[in-house]
């Protein structure tokens, strides 16, 4: 199978009172082929977060299907879902969430620890991907001791570190001033290119999207070409 995933015909209806009501995505379909990376530019209020959280699995349509890595997780348990999640998705967020009372590397090996890789191989691992963002020497500081732009990378560290098969991110530069934003972007599309790994990355930046190889526009409940 050439994607890694397919939402079709994907549907999310809020309810909050008067005035009823409010349809978020109406039939939506989108895909991401293998070693593909994607943008996702939306105005605010349109749906967005909505999006990658039906994409990764942490939200249920009201209607449609989601199919990751050639699994169809359409209705499947929590448990189904929460394996598929650890096994094949990475996330970014705007905010970098590492945890601060470990260093850049443990940042990188618990999330590889919780899904019963040995130590020895998560410790290798993340040396590996630090060395690949340029932070190896910075392995045991932790993130207060770490610049915004390092912290992250680090979290771009932490969402591959179980090299799953998507990458979901979330304006994963909209905490950056310009400058920064675009060294890190660099380092993330250097870092899914040189792994074969696919990705979609929202964000309001078009200048970012424009180096991407496809760029959606999510407006109205629906997905377009940009």
């Amino acid at each position: 199978m050439n994607e890694v995933l397919q939402l079709q015909g994907i549907t999310k209806t809020y309810h909050k009172g008067a005035p009823g009501q409010i349809d978020v995505l109406r039939g939506l379909n989108l895909t991401v082929a293998r070693g593909e990376v994607v943008a996702l530019v939306a105005p605010s209020g349109a749906g967005k977060s909505t999006l990658l959280h039906i994409a990764g699995l942490l939200d249920t349509p009201d209607a449609g299907q989601v199919v990751l890595n050639g699994a169809d997780l359409t209705g499947q348990p929590d448990r189904t879902r929460t394996t598929a999640r650890r096994r094949d998705l990475g996330f970014v967020y705007q905010f970098h969430h590492l945890l601060p009372e470990f260093s850049a590397a443990e940042n990188i090996i618990l999330p590889q620890l919780a899904n019963a890789v040995p130590r020895r191989a998560a410790q290798a691992r993340a040396a590996e991907l630090l060395d690949h963002v340029g932070l190896k020497p910075r392995a045991d500081h932790r993130p207060a001791e770490l610049s915004g732009g390092e912290q992250q990378r680090v979290a771009f560290c932490r969402a591959l570190a179980n090299q799953p098969a998507l990458l979901l991110a979330d304006e994963p530069t909209g905490n950056l001033d310009p400058e920064t934003s675009d060294r890190v972007f660099s380092v993330l599309m250097n870092l899914v290119r040189d792994t074969g790994l696919s990705a979609l990355i929202a964000t309001h930046n078009l200048e970012l999207a424009s180096r991407m190889d496809r760029v959606l526009r999510l407006e109205a409940g629906q997905i377009s070409n940009a």
